[in-house]
């Protein structure tokens, strides 16, 4: 896993519509020698808030994008993580926010559940209340992707230091729909700053733009390596952004800064 994709998407409400755009960015990555490709949460559709999207979820084994996507990593020979899906539940009307990770047989080797939903009211009225529509997840996830440890979170969940302790992973997947109004207070600072406090490679694909005529989303996809430095930033347009990590970085910016594995037993006054 040395050279990875990145997929930002400015999706609608219309799954169906969104499909094509979001497979042809998906070969363009293969095509320019990704060997493991994020797309955003909520790739398959994204609706403004107050717009229910029960009405046009799916069960996973009926989603046509997690269909095509693994039919494109079996003929590709490549890895896709599906930032997420949101996906319907059989016998309930509640929904699941899940990422989905693709091997590059086509096989579904991991799935993860969003576990912090976005339950928040900003300023000037803008509110979401996703606990409303979803379930929560309530395991953390890590996988082996290529000799890889890749530890799995979805938007939200990046507000929370301790779950990205936990995983310890050497590569983060965040994929988020962040607001613009969030995302330029702090999306920057926080992805930086989870890769710094593990040692870890973290990739960040976003969702951008205006949909369904209200709802905007920052983009500005990352790639941050151990140290914190930004190696890409996709700005505000949709399209594919490649990078190249040297994965050994992981080990030598751990053992100059040695936090992993530090006394973390204290006490409070």
């Amino acid at each position: 896993m040395q050279n990875v994709a990145l997929i930002q998407l400015n999706v609608g409400p219309s799954p169906s519509e969104n499909l094509g755009q979001t497979l042809a960015y998906m070969t363009a990555a293969a095509d320019q020698g990704a060997d493991f490709i994020l797309t955003p949460e909520c790739s398959n559709f994204l609706t403004a808030e107050g717009n229910s999207p029960r009405d046009r979820a799916v069960t996973q084994d009926k989603d046509p994008l997690l269909r095509a996507t693994q039919d494109l990593c079996q003929r590709r020979g490549v890895w896709v993580c599906l930032g997420s899906l949101i996906l319907a539940q059989a016998g309930s009307d509640r929904l699941v926010n899940r990422q989905i990770l693709i091997d590059p047989q086509g096989q579904i080797v991991r799935t993860y559940d969003k576990i912090h939903l976005f339950d928040v009211q900003l300023e000037g009225g803008e509110g979401y209340r996703e606990s409303h529509t979803y379930d929560r997840g309530t395991l953390a996830q890590v996988s082996d992707v290529a000799g890889v440890r890749m530890g799995h979170a979805i938007c939200y969940d990046l507000r929370f230091p301790a779950l990205f302790r936990g995983l310890d992973a050497q590569v983060q997947v965040l994929p988020a729909a962040f607001t613009a109004t969030t995302g330029a207070a702090h999306w920057h600072m926080l992805l930086r700053a989870r890769a710094i406090e593990n040692g870890c490679f973290v990739l960040a694909a976003a969702q951008t733009g205006v949909h369904d005529c209200t709802r905007q989303t920052f983009g500005h996809s990352l790639v941050i390596d151990p140290w914190g430095d930004v190696l890409l930033d996709m700005g505000t347009d949709p399209g594919v952004g490649m990078c190249r990590l040297d994965l050994g970085q992981v080990a030598r910016r751990r053992a100059q800064i040695p936090a992993m594995t530090a006394d973390q037993s204290f006490d409070f006054a």
